[in-house]
């Protein structure tokens, strides 16, 4: 039994609503996301409690997935449209830093060259001497762009230098201790 999946989603105020066939719309002023959900379940507002709920046909396997997956993704349409995501980076490292050049990020991080990340449409990028913040209505971009960052200096534990998000604690570890006196 979905627990997620039976939960309704608050439609706020200002937020409008629209279902066609298997298409959900959800829009507030100028942004707008959409989602086309799986057959195995249906989405429907209940005007009574201005909420969405969504609704499974069976109890197999791949319907209860749908259920709560579905749920949860017009759940991150609704707060997209209304609050927006944000992801931070910092970047730590000797003269190592990040500029945006039109829809492109580019990151110095001590190679011999510069590596390059496009920007997808709706996202934005700051950078901010070494703090990265990207932002946007839908939550899975803005969190591929963010990944696609970090994954180009992930943080080392021995001298925590990299891309980590602000958020993330780095796991120390003791580099080699070397005996005094000889064997």
């Amino acid at each position: 039994m979905s627990r997620i999946g039976n939960q309704s989603i608050a439609i706020p105020g200002g937020v409008k609503v629209s279902i066609n066939d298997r298409d959900v719309t959800v829009e507030s002023g100028d942004k707008r996301l959409s989602i086309t959900h799986r057959p195995e379940v249906t989405v429907r507002v209940d005007d009574e409690s201005n909420s969405i709920i969504v609704e499974r046909s069976d109890d197999q396997r791949v319907s209860k997935a749908m259920h709560g997956l579905t749920r949860a993704l017009i759940a991150n349409m609704v707060e997209g449209v209304t609050k927006g995501f944000l992801k931070e980076l910092d970047i730590n490292g000797v003269g190592w830093g990040a500029q945006v050049k039109g829809m492109k990020v580019e990151l110095n991080l001590g190679y011999a060259d510069t590596r390059v990340v496009n920007i997808l449409p709706g996202v934005t990028v700051e950078v901010s001497g070494t703090r990265i913040k990207v932002s946007g209505i839908d939550k899975q971009k803005v969190g591929q762009i963010a990944a696609q960052i970090r994954s180009h200096r992930p943080p080392e534990p021995y001298n925590a230098k990299g891309i980590k998000y602000v958020d993330e604690q780095i796991q120390r570890k003791v580099g080699k201790a070397f005996a005094v006196g000889g064997a």
